[in-house]
């Protein structure tokens, strides 16, 4: 079942989701949806109002219930953990359990989604479309914009050389980024996240663009390199991996050398965009 996750937004706040393209079917998190129509700030108010919920649907023999799926999504430490989802059809019905002012634009926006991916299937190019207004949105600049969906497409021709040489995704494709991470920044993922205070936050949603384009000559020289050798296995793609990193890293260095400043530093999106919405004040 080829599937990819996704973050949506609806009245700036996020909805975790999924799309599968064997079924050809949006799935969303439970929690998500009822902390948009609760107005919940918190995910474990959110969760108890979800369990109670359940629990009453389960009495009255509501089939939306007892056919919820559970998926892997990115939870809020950013490990994948298994999750309440439903399909578009089987929210509709939820959504009629849940009293709130937010219902009926809420299914206007399920009805959008699920036409804009007929959409994009048919036109891939709305999908970049729609990402950019999805970032534009969120308030970041142009120009960092333009280098995040660039960072996409290098990032997934790298993934997909990586599927060619028979390499798994999850803990094997972790380490090699992991790999990858170390050798420009000086930092694993984990130890970049920290130094940025991030948690369940996306690492290259909050890089400067400085940081953007070195992370992206690093997977882009990983990718390269990868062709050039041809890799057999795991061990030797890890030392490729090494080897794009150090690409960017030597770049990084001839940088800060020229600059004085550090490349890599906590500056995170939240604080770029307040300091952007000062500037414009």
């Amino acid at each position: 079942m080829e599937q990819q996750n996704e973050i949506k937004i609806f009245e700036d706040k996020k909805v975790r989701t999924l799309w599968d393209a064997d079924q050809e079917k949006w799935y969303l998190s439970i929690v998500d949806v009822i902390r948009v129509l609760t107005d919940q700030t918190d995910f474990q108010a959110a969760r108890n109002y979800w369990k109670v919920l359940k629990h009453r649907l389960l009495k009255e023999g509501n089939e939306t219930v007892t056919n919820c799926n559970r998926l892997k999504l990115p939870a809020e430490d950013g490990k994948m953990r298994m999750t309440d989802v439903a399909d578009t059809e089987q929210l509709f019905r939820l959504v009629q359990s849940i009293p709130s002012p937010k219902a009926e634009p809420f299914k206007l926006w399920l009805a959008q989604i699920a036409a804009e991916r007929l959409d994009e299937m048919q036109d891939p190019e709305l999908t970049i479309d729609r990402a950019l207004d999805q970032y534009l949105k969120l308030g970041y600049s142009e120009n960092w914009i333009n280098q995040r969906l660039k960072s996409i497409e290098i990032r997934k021709e790298l993934t997909d050389e990586w599927k060619k040489r028979g390499l798994k995704e999850g803990v094997q494709f972790a380490t090699l980024t992991d790999i990858i991470t170390k050798a420009w920044a000086d930092k694993t993922t984990k130890e970049y996240k920290i130094l940025k205070g991030l948690k369940k936050e996306n690492l290259r949603d909050n890089m400067t663009n400085t940081e953007l384009i070195l992370n992206m000559l690093a997977e882009a020289s990983s990718k390269d390199i990868s062709v050039a050798v041809n890799p057999k296995d795991f061990e030797e793609s890890k030392k490729v991996a090494k080897q794009g990193g150090n690409v960017a890293a030597v770049a990084r260095k001839e940088l800060e050398a020229r600059t004085g400043k550090k490349v890599v530093t906590s500056l995170n999106a939240k604080s770029t965009l307040q300091l952007k919405n000062k500037k414009n004040k």
